[in-house]
Parts: structure tokens; C-alpha cells; sequence
């Protein structure tokens, strides 16, 4: 990792060390380019060529059945149960407090106005499966999709080289009511999604992270097409912001266990304390080797670095410039600068907080904006899966009360149709 001094960096500087998952050349572009347009003309038969070709595999169907995840899921042991169990009801009652009913405001005597909350109807889960399995992700977004009260999810995740999935996938299903899972992943699953196919409907919204490639195709079907999706949520990131409060030992295992994702994650140490850092990077070195990803875990921590700043507030500069997807306070005085946060996915207060706690199982939502998009996004919630449609009513006291206001500024604004709709009523009352 290289290190830098935050009073050394120019403007100019910074911008650069933020930037990340650029795609200069358009090779990435270009192949989801392909990819989707190949989807759409070929619908089902390029789904099959792309898991051959991707994954490896010959797949028979494109789907598995509640019965055939059923069996699946038998894989799972009573103690993974009971983990996955306990996310699934952490996270649950969290989002369940996010549905609310607005109250109904009357904005001058007569006229009422208010918003409803009604589900998106059909919504996509991309859930990944490249170099890692992740249920939890199948929790993050499954959980508030039900909550919601979405009418159909549509789940697409990679199929495994026996052409089925893992069986912590397939137990998540059960848990979350979902009687179908199809095989397909990668820029292919969300084209499928936007597009439709004989086997795939097509959905109004599309959820779930991913890499470049998924990232990607959810920012082009999203302009091109009636699909909307949550965000862009690609390659994982990590921002660790610690001072002498903090601990080496557990700095390195929070920038290992984000680098660990692939090897276009970043990990990123900002720090007030040149002795933290140094024993960070000496951890680091401990600690890597004996990681089972190790090799994609020291190929993300090549492309991360650390900046040591003077203060925790020109740290915290830092942080909202680089909006990261996970931002760590490692330091004992996280209350002090907690309200200077503008740009994050999700934070974790202290010490003996790890971003893992969140990943998993405290209840908030893992599938968050990456690459600066905390900057205008929020990560996955209940919110997400609904519309908040207005409603508006006038009593005979409210056309008189606001007849005139609307005639005048339909005058102003040459509309004389709409002055006329307000008149023909004032004319009746």
C-alpha cells in the first residue's frame, strides 16, 4: 500500500487517488454492449451460451424449482441454520420499522394532501456468485422486497459447476418464500431482467451488487430501457478512518476482510497517527498470508493505500471527497465527529464495531453505493421497493379557498386550459 500525507496532496491529487472503477478505454462498456444486445435478440438460447462460456456449465433449464432448493437446502447444517436464522430476524425488524403511513396534511382549510405507499410490482435480485457465495446479499434484498409487499421477485445468481446453486442460496429461499431461483448471473442476468425472456420476466426495477460488468449493464439498461434499478452498487470498498485510540490489529483485519471480496476492492486507511499506519502495514503482512483468499485479498490491498492527515477533521475531508461505500470509525472519539459525515453508504462507530457486523447480521442493509455514489445515493431499505404516490382532495371550501391563487398563476404562466378547470368549478359553488 502506498502511503501519502494528506497536507502534500493537491486538489488535483486527491481527485485522482478517489477515482476508482474507471473504465477509460471502454473494454467494459463495449462488452456489456454485446452482452445485452445479445440477450435481447436471443433471449433464453443466450443465456444458456453465456453459462457455458462463463461458468463453465451445461445447464438443462434455467431455473430451480421450490422443491429441487428444498433438497438443496438440506445441506445446510442446524448451526448455519440458526446464523442465518438470526440475520434474517435482525434485519427484518429493523426494515420493518422503516414502513410507515404518512399523516394527511391540510394545507389551508379545504384542501388536503397526503402520500400512500404502494409496492413495486415486479423487482429483480441479482444476487453474486463469482468468486464468493453470498447469502446475505439474497437477505439484504429479499427481506425489504417482502416487507414491501413486492407481488413478484425474480432472483438471478450464477449457476455452480453442477449447474445448481449453493445451498446456503437455496436455504435463504425457503426462508424468504421464494419458489423459483434462475441460473444466470453477471451482465446477462440484469439484461435479462430489463429485457424479459421466454424463461425471465422482466422487471420494473432491478437490485443486488456486483462487479464492473453487473455495475455496468444496471447504468445502461437503466437509460435505455423502462427498467429503473436500486443504484450503482459494484466492486466493494472500505474506509477506515483511525487515530492513536485505535488498534493496528483490528485495522488490519477490516481492510483485509473488505479486499477479500476481489481484486478490484479497495481498502483505505486514513489516519491522524504515522505509528498506526506503520503498524497497520505490519499486520497486514501477518495477517494476509494465512487468509484462504489471500492471493485476491493482496491484489486489492496493492490497489489501496493510506493517507496520514493532522487531524481527525481533515480526515474526515478526506472521507466525504472519496464517499466511500463503508466508512469505520476506529477511535474512541467517534461521538466527536459523527455529525461531519456527508457522504457514506453505511458507518460503523468504534473500536469493537467491524463493518463484517453490518454485512451480516446487525439488521441495516450491505448493498450500498460504490465508487463516490454515497454522494447522491442511499443504500437498499424498504424505500427502495416502494413508490410514494400523492394524493390530493378539495372540499367546496377548499375550490374557493385556493380557486383563485391557481386561476392567477395559470394566467402568469399563459396556460389559460388550466385556468379553466379551476373557473368552470368556482363557477359552480
Amino acid at each position: 500500500m502506498n502511503t501519502y500525507k494528506y497536507s502534500d496532496l493537491s486538489k488535483t491529487d486527491i481527485s485522482k487517488l478517489v477515482q476508482r472503477n474507471v473504465d477509460p478505454a471502454h473494454h467494459v462498456r463495449d462488452a456489456v454492449e454485446e452482452i445485452l444486445a445479445n440477450v435481447k435478440l436471443l433471449g433464453d438460447k443466450a443465456l444458456y451460451d453465456y453459462a457455458l462460456k462463463f461458468e463453465k456449465v451445461v445447464l438443462d433449464k434455467l431455473y430451480l424449482t421450490q422443491s429441487e432448493l428444498a433438497e438443496i437446502a438440506q445441506g445446510v447444517s442446524s448451526e448455519q441454520k440458526a446464523a442465518l436464522d438470526t440475520a434474517y430476524n435482525n434485519i427484518y425488524k429493523f426494515h420493518q420499522s422503516q414502513l410507515k403511513v404518512e399523516d394527511k396534511v391540510e394545507t389551508m382549510p379545504g384542501v388536503t394532501c397526503w402520500r400512500e405507499v404502494r409496492a413495486i410490482e415486479k423487482v429483480g435480485l441479482y444476487i453474486p456468485g463469482g468468486t464468493a457465495v453470498l447469502p446475505s446479499t439474497f437477505l439484504m434484498l429479499g427481506i425489504p422486497a417482502r416487507i414491501a409487499g413486492c407481488s413478484e421477485i425474480v432472483v438471478c445468481t450464477p449457476p455452480q459447476k453442477d449447474g445448481k446453486v449453493n445451498p446456503f442460496i437455496a436455504y435463504v429461499a425457503l426462508l424468504l418464500g421464494i419458489d423459483t431461483v434462475y441460473l444466470t448471473g453477471g451482465a446477462q442476468a440484469i439484461a435479462a431482467m430489463a429485457y424479459g425472456t421466454k424463461t425471465i420476466t422482466k422487471t420494473d426495477k432491478i437490485f443486488g451488487p456486483g462487479n464492473q460488468y453487473v455495475t455496468k449493464a444496471k447504468t445502461i439498461v437503466q437509460s435505455t430501457t423502462t427498467t429503473a434499478i436500486d443504484m450503482p452498487a459494484g466492486p466493494s470498498e472500505v474506509l477506515v478512518i483511525a487515530d492513536e485510540t485505535a488498534n493496528p490489529v483490528f485495522i488490519a483485519a477490516d481492510l483485509l476482510a473488505q479486499a477479500e471480496h476481489g481484486v478490484d476492492s479497495q481498502s483505505i486507511l486514513v489516519t491522524t497517527s504515522a505509528q498506526i499506519a506503520e503498524q497497520t502495514l505490519a499486520e497486514l503482512k501477518k495477517q494476509l498470508p494465512v487468509l484462504p483468499r489471500a492471493e485476491i485479498a493482496g491484489k486489492a490491498i496493492d490497489n489501496s493505500y493510506i493517507v496520514i492527515t493532522n487531524t481527525l477533521d481533515e480526515a474526515m475531508q478526506f472521507s466525504n471527497e472519496y464517499a466511500p461505500e463503508h466508512l469505520i470509525l476506529a477511535t474512541e472519539n467517534w461521538q466527536n465527529i459523527t455529525g461531519k459525515i456527508i457522504n457514506a453508504g453505511s458507518v460503523f462507530l468504534g473500536n469493537l464495531t467491524p463493518e463484517s457486523a453490518g454485512d451480516y447480521a446487525s439488521g441495516t442493509n450491505h448493498t450500498l453505493p460504490t465508487s463516490s455514489f454515497a454522494k447522491a445515493y442511499s443504500g437498499v431499505s424498504v424505500d427502495s421497493f416502494v413508490k410514494k404516490i400523492t394524493f390530493q382532495h378539495l372540499s367546496p371550501e377548499g375550490v374557493k379557498n385556493i380557486g383563485r391563487t391557481v386561476e392567477i398563476l395559470a394566467e402568469l404562466e399563459g396556460l389559460q386550459a388550466h385556468k379553466n378547470a379551476v373557473s368552470v368549478r368556482l363557477e359552480k359553488q
